[in-house]
């Protein structure tokens, strides 16, 4: 062992919220920052051209490759768990969907003991994040409103183009079945049917490594050191610094200040457990000393799941025409020379948030639409032309966990997300189904709506929706909740409100595993605000000043799911 390397700040994880902080905590070059990174370079075409964002996630180079163990009520099937493993950590693999999710969701969350997270007090921080550029909006739709918005952050939110007329249609059918539209779901009205916001800017994937990491890293109080965490070193009750191997070699890097885990929900409370933080009796299973039992370390793992609801389409408009050796080639060349064309989007450019039912406040369904009928990961087309929907509940009540194996820090932690586990999983499942069937069959569907592709039209009973979802649902890759964020009198709480670990000095978690609920949409924006606000509870600043926007709620809401 040898002590030869420290920093004001060590940060373990150069992921969505990781790369936030090295940025703000090196801002005012006072401070040293060291982050430790265990993946390669994001550099190449796999991770930066959006359309390419099959790629990374089922590549060994980028990713962690975790597989969930056995899910019970999904009939044993294991389900990835891609978390990235390289600079920009997941935002490097992920879909680039811009969600920051819904102003109650923040407001739950300080319900619940995460006092100063309430939406008024982290507003603030996702418009300083952000880089917003509404573009060109449909010609029916306004381009939102820029007081709920930010300009000049370091993050660039933009909108795809959206001249695949399918994308239009999908709006017009929501409006068309009595669902909203909205102009911005990141802005006071999430509820309805609108424009889907990506974190693409010029035509490449503006991940948290584009946005933050390289201008932090280009200050001289800011690096990077590739290595393998193994573990947090903890002296007398205080966080000293980060067990890592490297080369052969296993030493400590030594923190002035403060260790921050940013490591994922799954490797955040794994390096927690290897540290001896958590449920004290499992710890002993696992061979490690329990040192602080925090019986809430790798609890409350959260996840949405979604299906993929495919229709043919009778004209040949759809993605598949691209979807061939010549097809790909041309538009990666475009990209490549131009960073335009097919390759410069997700292609994920509509997008619909709906309620389940009357009686819920806010949406609690998400769509997003894609004018091509194929699988996320890239594997499976439909041999011809498709759209589809991936729709899911946002809110689950079911809950999993993550532990260890043993005390191997090289061995993958057991994951089980116990998907499923709750009758109303299924009721929302059934409704996320024929909600997505009544909006293809709206009329503005009619010149482009052939056979249904999956389920199938004869998958019509609740059984058989039921076995439908049991075989094909996958995770939208949404992990979070298993660090969670409370008060510190909260026995299950494993931070607390300045994100602080309970029970530990000088050490934090900050990144998607504190959320104490699960938000509406996609994670990257919500865990790149938590290291933005994080940031300034580790400098010891005043939070940002409360900013009262109202969101927009359903007035029939009680009445009405639409």
């Amino acid at each position: 062992m040898s002590h030869d390397m420290e920093a004001d700040y060590v940060i373990v994880g150069a992921g969505s919220a990781g790369c936030a902080m090295a940025y703000r905590l090196s801002e005012d070059g006072t401070r040293s920052v060291l982050v430790l990174e265990h993946g390669g370079s994001d550099a190449g075409p796999f991770i930066q051209m959006p359309a390419a964002l099959s790629y990374p996630m089922n590549m060994s180079l980028y990713d962690w490759g975790y597989r969930t163990d056995p899910e019970p009520h999904l009939g044993g099937r294991r389900l990835a768990c891609p978390r990235g493993k390289v600079i920009g950590g997941s935002s490097s693999i992920n879909g680039m969907v811009y969600v920051r999710g819904h102003a109650r969701d923040f407001d739950h969350w300080a319900e619940q003991g995460a006092a100063g997270w309430s939406f008024a007090e982290v507003l603030p921080y996702f418009k300083r994040m952000e880089d917003w550029h509404p573009g060109g909006p449909f010609p029916d739709a306004g381009p939102g409103d820029p007081r709920w918005r930010g300009k000049g952050g370091p993050l660039h939110v933009t909108r795809g183009p959206r001249r695949n007329p399918l994308y239009r249609a999908f709006v017009e059918a929501g409006a068309a079945a009595g669902y909203e539209r909205t102009d911005d779901y990141n802005g006071e009205k999430q509820e309805g049917f609108g424009p889907m916001e990506q974190t693409v800017w010029k035509g490449r994937r503006w991940s948290a490594a584009n946005a933050y990491l390289r201008p932090a890293l280009r200050r001289p109080n800011c690096d990077l050191l590739r290595c393998f965490a193994r573990r947090v070193v903890i002296e007398e009750g205080r966080a000293v610094g980060v067990e890592v191997s490297r080369g052969g070699r296993i030493f400590t890097v030594r923190a002035r200040r403060e260790v921050i885990l940013a490591a994922s929900a799954i490797n955040s409370p794994k390096l927690l457990l290897l540290s001896g933080i958590g449920p004290a009796a499992e710890l002993a299973e696992a061979g490690i000393a329990p040192l602080v039992d925090r019986p809430g370390v790798g609890r409350n793992l959260q996840d949405h799941l979604e299906l993929y609801i495919q229709q043919a389409c009778t004209q040949p408009i759809t993605l598949y025409k691209h979807w061939n050796l010549l097809g790909k080639a041309l538009a990666g060349a475009q990209w490549l020379f131009f960073k335009s064309g097919l390759g410069a989007s997700n292609q994920f450019e509509s997008a619909g948030f709906i309620r389940s039912r009357a009686g819920v406040e806010y949406p609690d369904i998400q769509f997003h639409f894609l004018p091509f009928a194929v699988r996320y990961d890239g594997k499976a087309a439909a041999e011809g032309h498709g759209f589809q929907a991936h729709v899911g509940p946002m809110r689950s009540p079911s809950r999993g966990r993550v532990k260890l194996r043993s005390a191997d820090p090289r061995e993958a932690p057991s994951i089980l997300f116990n998907y499923m586990s709750h009758e109303q999983d299924w009721i929302d499942f059934r409704r996320c189904i024929r909600a997505t069937r009544e909006i293809f069959a709206q009329k503005p569907f009619d010149p482009f709506r052939g056979p249904e592709i999956s389920p199938g039209a004869d998958v019509r009973s609740d059984d058989e929706l039921d076995a439908f979802v049991r075989e094909h649902a996958e995770s939208a890759y949404h992990p979070c909740g298993t660090c969670r964020m409370g008060a510190r009198d909260d026995p299950m709480a494993v931070v607390d409100p300045e994100c602080r670990v309970i029970g530990v000095e000088r050490l934090r978690v900050a990144d998607s595993s504190i959320f104490p609920r699960i938000t509406n949409g996609n994670l990257n924006a919500p865990s790149i605000m938590v290291g933005e606000k994080a940031s300034d509870h580790i400098l010891g600043r005043t939070p940002l000043p409360p900013e009262n926007l109202r969101p927009w709620i359903n007035p029939r809401w009680r009445e009405s799911d639409r």
